[in-house]
Order: structure tokens, then sequence, then C-alpha cells
């Protein structure tokens, strides 16, 4: 797995919205609600992004219920290992800041 992958901001929620089973209207919802209404995907984006991440494997969609038009999405393991090495990339991205920024205040 290539550790030095970087995630967009929306990809990240998204990914991070998935790891409870989750409908494209509640991923849009809780990303929005996560990022403090930074990030707002558009039908058309949030769409998009969910075809590119089945197709990468880290999201798989869950089998539609009868008489359903909703899809359902869910987080698959190689996902949640992409979400860890973003989550330890980004503790790197503070802990470097915060000793270059600690060093000016001093």
């Amino acid at each position: 797995m290539n550790d030095s992958l970087v995630l967009t901001e929306s990809t990240y929620y998204i990914l991070l919205s998935l790891c409870q089973p989750q409908h494209g209207y509640g991923i849009m919802q809780q990303t929005e609600q996560m990022s403090g209404g930074r990030v707002r995907l558009a039908a058309g984006t949030l769409y998009g992004a969910l075809n590119a991440l089945c197709d990468k494997g880290w999201i798989i969609q869950l089998p539609v219920e009868s008489g359903s038009r909703k899809k359902e999405y869910k987080l698959t393991e190689k996902g949640l290992q992409i979400l860890h090495n973003e989550l330890k990339r980004l503790r790197q991205l503070v802990a470097n800041g915060e000793t270059i920024l600690g060093k000016e205040e001093a």
C-alpha cells in the first residue's frame, strides 16, 4: 500500500463517514457537519467520488433492497487502512508545525 498517498479533504471525509454504512445524502450531511461546513459535496461530485472509491476497492456498494433506489456504501479493510495512513500523516504534519511554531513563539 502506498504510504505516501495524500487524500483530498473531500475524500478523507467521505471515507470517514463510511465507517458505518451510509447512503449518499447521509454522506453529504455528515461530511458537511464534520468539516464545520468547509466541505459541501454536490450530488454529481459525490457520486463520481463514490464510483472512483469503489473502483479502487476502498469502499463497496451494499446490495440494494428490493424495490429501493437507495444505494448504501461501506468502507472496506483497504479503505480503513488508507484512513489510518492519512491520519498518521496528518498527525505528523501537526506535530512538525507545532514544533516549528513553538520555537518561533519562544
